[in-house]
């Protein structure tokens, strides 16, 4: 059985009744929602916070998921909305991209190749973080978290044409930005 037939099981399941199997629902989904939270709050207790209020607004709303799109579209588009509704309310947004380079870089690495690769990686950080805040959005849904254009246009609701043009202009943007930086260090 797939993963969208059995998410879109388990939650009229969920809505006839047996409300103990949410637990599944979290269980699947915990990492991603608290993954997106780190990438808005920088902070695991903030990320955790932020995952049990996305997972309290999911519960709560389940009977309205119509299955139009992906279980897992819908849920995000509630922890987007959260995620977005707070950083209005604190004026900021950090890109998951800006995670930290020990997360990313190989343990068996000389250290050498690891200075290099931490270079490598502020530099994307330092350029990433400069983008736009409307083009971050859409870098981080599209590259870090494998959305297609269609998922991000229903978890933002911003339309697939200016997703499209956003990250097509956020790679330009990066590119330019990085091959400056290879010029003045070389």
């Amino acid at each position: 059985m797939n993963d969208e037939i059995s998410d879109e099981l388990i939650v009229s399941q969920i809505v006839s009744g047996q409300k103990d199997l949410f637990r599944l629902i979290v269980r699947q989904y915990e990492k991603a929602v608290f993954a997106m939270g780190l990438s808005f709050f920088r902070n695991s207790e903030d990320a955790s916070d932020f995952a049990q209020e996305v997972f309290l607004k999911a519960f709560r709303n389940l009977s309205r998921f119509e299955g139009r799109s992906r279980f897992s579209t819908w849920l995000y588009k509630i922890a987007y909305n959260t995620a977005l509704n707070e950083v209005n309310r604190r004026k900021e947004y950090l890109s998951l991209a800006e995670e930290d380079a020990e997360k990313l870089s190989g343990r068996d690495e000389t250290p050498e190749m690891q200075a290099i690769d931490s270079v490598a990686k502020d530099s994307v950080k330092t350029a990433i973080k400069e983008l736009p805040e409307r083009f971050r959005i859409c870098v981080d849904l599209y590259f870090f978290y494998d959305r297609s254009y269609q998922e991000i246009e229903g978890i933002t609701g911003i339309p697939v044409n200016t997703i499209k043009s956003h990250v097509h202009r956020a790679k330009n943007i990066l590119r330019e930005k990085l091959e400056d930086l290879d010029r003045r260090h070389v």
